[in-house]
């Protein structure tokens, strides 16, 4: 299973931000005990899978060892998993994410909106 994290929220400066992060990617260049322990918001960065600034229109895309991601789309941004070559789409408004993939939208006071997509890899043969 491989999970992408959708986060909105404001950066130190106060300019509301918002990206796709690929968790997989995250966890294993960057310490996290920070995050668990809550001394630190995980917040999108320009290195992740996507990256908006709200304020500047600063946006930045880039594929990871797990995805890539395809901005042609008319529709918006979608996520190819490079195991099964699946696609994710990150549309909020479509009925599904895709094949093998569940979108679970986060209630939390900690952060404007998150959302999260497991998707089930299965290897193509």
């Amino acid at each position: 299973m491989s999970t992408i994290i959708f986060i909105r929220d404001k950066n130190s400066r106060g300019q509301e931000i918002s990206g796709y992060i690929d968790y997989a990617h995250r966890l294993k260049s960057e310490d996290f005990t920070v995050y668990f322990k809550e001394k630190k918001k995980l917040l999108p960065r320009t290195g992740d899978l996507s990256f908006y600034n709200w304020e500047t229109h600063n946006v930045v895309a880039n594929s990871s060892p797990n995805y890539t991601v395809i901005t042609e789309n008319p529709n918006g941004l979608l996520l190819k998993n490079k195991r099964d070559r699946k696609i994710l789409n990150v549309d909020s408004t479509a009925t599904s994410p895709g094949d093998n993939s569940k979108r679970t939208i986060v209630e939390t006071d900690k952060y404007l909106q998150v959302v999260i997509y497991d998707h089930i890899t299965k290897r193509k043969t």
